[in-house]
């Protein structure tokens, strides 16, 4: 009896474990990151076999995987003082330090060599540069260092449609360009109204934040800036003729709404309004972002069929 509790307990014990290092991945953000990737790949006008496109999404998540895993590995001790970030797995003991290092190091190898054997050189060795530019050049160079951090650093978030074209096309073209322009004008807005209300937490680890060193007020233009900037990007698939009016008439609702939250935060007058209309405008942000690759992703499939 206590062998068979004994084994169920390691059993256990190596569910939870497989558990913490899926979440060193950052499952959410891959989860993005894969589904960019694959309106990148579906939109490409060369269209590749199922395992292939299969197996090089999964070397994709991989890559996003190994990203997310070093940006813990580096980051543990000020995930440890913010209460958004103090119940991942370094924090909590349940991973080590370097067991990180080593996971997100095998990652990064084992997803830019798996993508160029099924893929292309090019495809990976963009998915090799967006781990780079997100490890070296935003959490190591820019996250502690410059009030636009998360502007530049953006650039990493904004790949996976690129690399997803890449992948059947091996080129670029104004499509890849278009989607990265998307994400990449989105990025700021998304973020600073986490920072909203999120900006003792970046006080406290001493992360110069756009709030933290510029103050509210400024944030809260240069959302409403970003947001209108944003806007006339996301009708460009459909000036570019990629995308019809499928996709043009809900982007331009989902664009005006947007515009329409962030004056209504530009205009809130106290914190609570301020704290309220910021997280509004982050879950809608997340909304937005993933309703305008869907419906790229719908226009797509109507030209297939």
């Amino acid at each position: 009896m206590y062998k068979t509790a004994s084994i169920n307990y390691q059993k256990t014990k190596n569910i939870l474990q497989v558990k913490n290092f899926y979440n060193l991945m950052k499952p959410r953000v891959m989860s993005l990151v894969v589904f960019t990737a694959l309106v990148g790949l579906v939109i490409s006008k060369n269209q590749i076999d199922l395992v292939s496109s299969v197996l090089a999404l999964f070397f994709v998540a991989a890559g996003a995987g190994a990203a997310g895993a070093l940006n813990m590995w580096y980051d543990s001790e000020i995930d440890a003082i913010m209460s958004r970030t103090c119940l991942r797995p370094i924090p909590l003991g349940k991973i080590s330090n370097n067991q990180a290092l080593y996971f997100g190091i095998f990652l990064t190898l084992v997803s830019v060599i798996g993508l160029y054997f099924v893929s292309n050189i090019l495809s990976a060795s963009i998915l090799a540069l967006t781990i780079g530019f997100y490890i070296f050049v935003y959490t190591i160079w820019l996250k502690r260092r410059s009030v636009q951090n998360i502007v530049i650093g953006g650039a990493a978030g904004a790949f996976p449609p690129v690399i997803g074209w890449t992948i059947s096309n091996n080129s670029l073209s104004i499509e890849p360009i278009v989607l990265f322009l998307i994400i990449f004008f989105w990025t700021p807005s998304h973020f600073w109204s986490l920072s909203l209300y999120k900006s003792d937490d970046y006080k406290k680890a001493d992360i110069p934040m756009l709030p933290v060193v510029s103050g509210v007020e400024f944030t809260k233009k240069n959302i409403f800036i970003y947001a209108l900037i944003l806007f006339p990007i996301t009708i460009l698939p459909f000036y570019f003729n990629f995308a019809g009016l499928i996709y043009l008439i809900p982007a331009l609702i989902l664009g005006l709404t947007y515009i329409f939250l962030t004056y209504q935060l530009l205009k809130a007058k106290n914190k609570i309004n301020e704290e309220k209309y910021s997280k509004k405008i982050f879950a809608f942000s997340i909304l937005y972002l993933f309703l305008i690759f869907s419906l790229l992703l719908i226009e797509s499939f109507f030209k297939i069929f």
